[in-house]
């Protein structure tokens, strides 16, 4: 354990998001998204819902504020699962502001996010559990 880091934050997923770089992309999904088909670099976080995995990673993160929407969710067309309401929530705290998420169908979503850096597949049983976020950058005196 080491101090005022999120216990889910385990040493791949450190070693990942010190990897990234400028416009990266991470990708965190549900249990039913065919992870181990489509990434690049997988971490597991089973039984971890995807809100948890979320806040773990915003709490090192930051999201891109060269493009106008740093976050993607899979969206069902017809309607708004509650879960994409909780991480636009907890995007918008993460950062301090209102941030544009863009909302994508399923299959733009899966090819967006075969080209992600990583995906992390969660136990999240909630549909539509899915965010591809956007690496920012830390600028001088943060």
């Amino acid at each position: 354990m080491l101090k005022k880091l999120d216990p889910l934050l385990n040493g791949a997923l450190l070693q990942i998001l010190a990897d990234m770089g400028h416009g990266d992309e991470l990708v965190i999904v549900d249990a039913n998204y065919p992870a181990a088909a489509n990434a690049k670099r997988l971490v597991r976080l089973d039984g971890i819902t995807a809100t948890a995995a979320l806040d773990a990673v915003l709490s090192l993160l930051p999201l891109d504020d060269f493009v106008e929407e740093p976050a993607a969710v899979m969206t069902p067309g017809d309607e708004r699962p509650p879960v994409l309401d909780e991480f636009q929530a907890m995007v918008d705290a993460a950062e301090g502001r209102p941030i544009r998420t863009a909302q994508m169908e399923r299959f733009a979503f899966y090819e967006r996010a075969r080209g992600a850096y990583a995906v992390i597949a969660t136990g999240e049983r909630r549909l539509y559990g899915n965010i591809i976020l956007v690496k920012g950058v830390i600028r001088p005196g943060q």
